[in-house]
């Protein structure tokens, strides 16, 4: 974000994100009202987690922290096992998540988590602010949906920030099906549409995506401009494979 602060707008009404993952941009720029969303209940009752109850889930990190040391196996007994209590599901997400395999989050064909154990174990970090995080968190609205009706709630002067799956047209590995079922092409026409109805009424929009021809042709519309960009990409088993990569920065012309 430091890199690229320049491309977000300076002034804007509710910040709406449909793609929420790691919230980043949200944190960055802590806007007075928010809509927070992801398709992914794990995700989002994690972040409600840390909102409402954010001294019990670092207790509970703790916790785990403690079991994952002296018990080899412990990840997948939590892996393996879904709380019911929301807390416990926020700390549970967030322990797989800083000791599985570098830090991937993937599911199976029946929606379980099926990451195998990495070599990291800190499951509470020095840089652990659960305290600021929840109270940034009071001024959103979080909520589980596909992006198209959160998309459709932005009024004019409200600014989206889309960061959907990358296309993988363009992709000849093993994750390409797996992607693509994840968030098809049909998808990404969607949200092309989506985004150029919320431009038209006068939505401040930035959506990032790979830089590829499928892509470009999609937001070929005087509503919007493109700009390349770069960065590095730390997602690959081997270090050789991380490299920096290109990026395409759509943004409503405003």
């Amino acid at each position: 974000m430091s890199r690229y602060s320049n491309l977000l707008p300076t002034t804007f009404d509710t910040y709406i994100e449909p793609f929420l993952g790691a919230a980043s941009v949200y944190f960055y720029l802590e806007p007075a009202q928010a809509i927070l969303s992801d398709l992914n209940t794990d995700l989002i009752d994690t972040y409600i987690g840390v909102r409402d109850n954010w001294k019990s889930l670092q207790n509970s990190l703790r916790y785990r922290q403690k079991r994952h040391d002296n018990s080899p196996s412990y990840y997948y007994f939590v892996r393996k096992k879904m709380p019911i209590d929301l807390t416990q599901r926020a700390s549970r997400l967030i322990y797989l998540n800083r000791t599985c395999f570098n830090g991937i989050y993937r599911v199976n064909k029946d929606k379980q988590f099926n990451v195998p154990r990495g070599t990291k174990n800190s499951v509470i970090l020095e840089t652990d602010d659960f305290y600021t995080i929840s109270k940034l968190l009071k001024n959103a609205e979080l909520v589980s949906s596909d992006f198209e009706p959160v998309i459709n709630r932005a009024n004019p002067n409200d600014f989206v920030f889309a960061d959907p799956p990358y296309t993988v047209l363009h992709n000849n590995n093993g994750f390409r099906k797996y992607n693509d079922v994840l968030f098809s092409w049909n998808d990404q026409q969607r949200l092309a549409t989506t985004l150029l109805c919320a431009a038209k009424r006068g939505v401040k929009i930035i959506c990032t995506n790979a830089n590829h021809d499928s892509i470009r042709s999609l937001y070929d519309f005087p509503e919007f401009s493109l700009q390349i960009i770069s960065r590095y990409s730390r997602i690959s088993a081997n270090r050789k494979g991380r490299k920096d990569v290109e990026e395409l920065v759509i943004r409503a012309n405003i």
